[in-house]
């Protein structure tokens, strides 16, 4: 699909208003997206896990302007809180996806949010957050325009959760989705996420994901900062090769069930990503100590046990820990016992793969 596709033409602005709610999971990529052009255009593409327990659930209420003007009307609640402080952020989105949705200046908003897991602390809630509002945005666009199919739905609210938060357009379906147009990804696009459209052997299926609360602060870095860093970074350009190669190296994988294969592509892609900001000007160390002790541990234990665990980390000092679900109980047990002091306040999230965004 192009971008002018997602510009309505036929939609009836006259509903008074309403209300509509949905969830939406947080993601973690296996293959790292780091870097961007302009209009939230990844620079190299990516595959993630789509989260089931992480996720953010969001409330949109709709109310017709009472007098009719061409500025954006919203109020911005957290956990029951008036943020004033996320608004500049939805403004911004809503300034990008304006044009793709004409009913915005018309209705005056009020987004109501919570998250199931700490916000800003490098478990994606821009993703989760913005996929939600941008499903909640469907919803509305659906009422108006009652001929919107399942299909442009889908591809539309990742489109614009894209524009809110890159990785947001990871997040609206599941378990796998790729996002970056790429050769060997039938129906892949810079536009949108989509669903991983090829078979996937069963050592993959509801695949655990243990996420080690290191620190529960906010990042460091923002993501925003953090891509921008890959402007002229001297590496940026072999980095965006390597990602493309390891697409297609994950789809053999995905294939053939091969865990080794696959534990040593995603440790590779998540120090790779920790490298960048490294090697960054400015530079940045991401990882706390803890981090480090929690990826020795797990790399001690998966030589002793012969088990299949494994480690990968967004762009903050929090550890999320894959393993197949077959190998689970050895594993939660080994996090108990050793990881889980290495957390802020022994805190950590047991969470598996999930299947994308649901309207509640």
């Amino acid at each position: 699909m192009t971008i002018e596709q997602f510009i309505p033409t036929n939609l009836n602005t006259n509903a008074n208003g309403g209300a509509v709610t949905w969830s939406s999971p947080s993601n973690i990529a296996l293959v790292k997206y780091w870097g961007k052009k302009e209009h939230q255009i990844p620079e190299n593409q990516s595959i993630s896990f789509t989260l089931n327990t992480c996720k953010t659930i969001t409330k949109l209420s709709y109310s017709k302007k009472e007098t009719s003007n061409n500025n954006f009307s919203f109020k911005v609640f957290l956990d029951g809180d008036h943020k004033e402080d996320f608004e500049p952020k939805i403004k911004t989105f809503f300034e990008r996806i304006d044009p793709y949705l004409p009913f915005l200046k018309a209705y005056h908003f009020k987004i109501e949010t919570e998250n199931t897991f700490p916000h800003s602390s490098g478990i994606a809630s821009s993703a989760s957050g913005m996929s939600a509002l941008a499903m909640c945005l469907m919803s509305i666009e659906k009422e108006l325009n009652p001929e919107v199919s399942d299909e442009y739905f889908i591809k539309k609210g990742s489109f614009l959760a894209r524009l809110g938060s890159g990785s947001a357009c990871r997040s609206i379906e599941g378990d796998l989705v790729v996002w970056g147009k790429h050769n060997d990804i039938e129906g892949s696009s810079d536009l949108f996420g989509v669903k991983y459209p090829y078979q996937v052997h069963d050592n993959f299926k509801n695949y655990q994901d243990t996420i080690l609360l290191v620190d529960k602060g906010e990042k460091q870095v923002s993501s925003t900062v953090g891509h921008n860093l890959m402007h002229g970074h001297p590496f940026a350009q072999e980095r965006f090769k390597q990602a493309e190669k390891n697409i297609t190296k994950l789809k053999t994988i995905l294939a053939c069930g091969d865990l080794e294969a696959f534990i040593a592509l995603v440790e590779s892609e998540a120090l790779t990503l920790h490298a960048m900001m490294m090697t960054s000007m400015p530079y940045f160390i991401l990882m706390k100590p803890n981090t480090l002790e929690i990826i020795n541990k797990i790399w001690s234990f998966r030589k002793q046990s012969g088990l299949h665990i494994s480690f990968t980390l967004d762009a903050g000092a929090n550890v999320h820990i894959l393993y197949p679900e077959n190998e689970a109980e050895a594993i939660l047990e080994f996090i108990k016992t050793e990881l889980v002091a290495y957390c802020q306040n022994g805190h950590y999230i047991c969470d598996r793969i999930g299947f994308g965004a649901k309207k509640l």
